[in-house]
């Protein structure tokens, strides 16, 4: 059984409807005694960081994602649950995130090496360049494109964390994980092949159901 954590920012029905496609059983929950039995977690979100962090805390979720992080059971974060993995986010003010990835979320720059100013936020299909292919999580998981929306990117000094990136104008971490903990930045529910090739691995390879 997958839980999916409703802290009131995340795309609960894409995410519930893809598993639904997968045969995959799930629930949610907006207090962790609502989910405590589950074999595995996804943390979707939408929104703004510090809005998110602060439900997180009021819905009592920010010590049970650090304990079942400890204890081995396998999360993956969506889109802006993935950048709440880390240290820290420079949108609307300096904000502490879970600090279980090392790195800081920050706003794109908008412009380029070359002084050309593009587009923010980065809206669109994006190509992955896999850098451990051999991880559980992207088994069978081709270099395909993969939809992003996000105007603000992770910069880790800690590249063993990275499993996929993608190029908007620099390199934007796509996958990124550790052991029982991994997440995208882009939305695998809505990625078509790849990104349900993920979802799958992740809920069918990874959690020990």
């Amino acid at each position: 059984m997958i839980g999916i954590i409703d802290y009131g920012m995340g795309n609960l029905f894409s995410v519930s409807k893809a598993l639904e496609r997968l045969d995959i059983p799930y629930k949610f929950g907006e207090r962790p005694a609502e989910i405590e039995d589950c074999d595995g977690y996804i943390l979707p979100g939408v929104g703004a960081f510090p809005d998110a962090m602060k439900a997180l805390e009021e819905h009592g979720f920010i010590p049970f994602i650090k304990e079942k992080v400890k204890a081995g059971v396998p999360i993956y974060g969506i889109c802006l649950g993935m950048q709440l993995l880390f240290e820290a986010s420079e949108e609307g003010g300096e904000t502490e995130g879970l600090g279980l990835f090392p790195g800081k979320i920050v706003r794109f720059p908008g412009v380029n090496e070359q002084g050309k100013s593009y587009k923010v936020p980065h809206m669109g299909w994006n190509k992955m360049n896999l850098l451990q292919p051999e991880e559980p999580l992207l088994s069978d998981v081709k270099e395909d494109y993969v939809y992003f929306v996000h105007s603000f990117v992770v910069q880790t000094p800690d590249p063993s964390i990275l499993y996929a990136t993608a190029d908007y104008h620099l390199e934007v971490p796509a996958i990124v994980g550790r052991n029982n903990l991994v997440a995208s930045q882009f939305h695998p529910e809505k990625s078509g092949r790849a990104g349900m090739q993920l979802l799958e691995n992740f809920c069918k390879v990874m959690v020990k159901q």
